[in-house]
């Protein structure tokens, strides 16, 4: 790969619940170049399925996100990620709760902080959702990938189950909103 390519690559990392779920839409999405699930947010290095499901890691079930920034803009991947799930409900996305399901977003560069902070804040000032967001805005720290079996699980798995709350358009209109009125650098 040359200089160019790796330029055209950026990551984002995001936690909205069952990662199956979340890999899945967000690999359908125009400028992702791959996604893969994972932990992180924890303490616990190199943490397995089974102990971040026991709550003691700290680790959020997770997928990062690379994609190319020609093709799509963080602010979209925002957007897809708040329409995706639901960030009022603390620890918990349908019948998944635990603090492995806690909605959140996890920045790299100041950029990405700003426009996340910018999105979390026009969605509250608007009460679209009626109810407090939850979702933490947090810096990266170490992404442990999850067991083989969990990557594309519902690509390879067709009739899997991962709880995915649909959000209404307005909560797409309340972002677009606020990317026009400052759009990132």
């Amino acid at each position: 790969m040359g200089a160019n390519a790796s330029e055209q690559r950026q990551v984002a990392t995001f936690a909205g619940g069952c990662f199956w779920g979340i890999e899945k839409y967000f690999g359908e999405q125009p400028g992702v170049i791959s996604t893969r699930v994972g932990y992180t947010g924890g303490a616990t290095k190199n943490p397995s399925y089974e102990a971040v499901c026991s709550g003691r890691t700290g680790h959020a079930e997770a997928v990062e996100v690379t994609y190319d920034p020609a093709q799509t803009t963080y602010e979209a991947l925002l957007e897809f990620f708040f329409t995706h799930h639901d960030p009022t409900t603390l620890n918990r996305q349908g019948n998944d709760a635990g603090t492995q399901y806690r909605s959140a977003i996890f920045t790299r560069t100041p950029e990405q902080h700003a426009a996340a902070v910018r999105g979390k804040t026009a969605l509250e000032a608007s009460k679209v959702f009626g109810k407090p967001i939850v979702t933490a805005i947090e810096p990266a720290g170490e992404f442990y990938p999850a067991e083989e079996y969990h990557q594309k699980y519902l690509q390879k798995n067709p009739k899997g189950y991962c709880h995915i709350l649909f959000q209404s358009a307005a909560v797409r209109n309340v972002l677009r909103a606020a990317w026009q009125a400052a759009p990132s650098p």
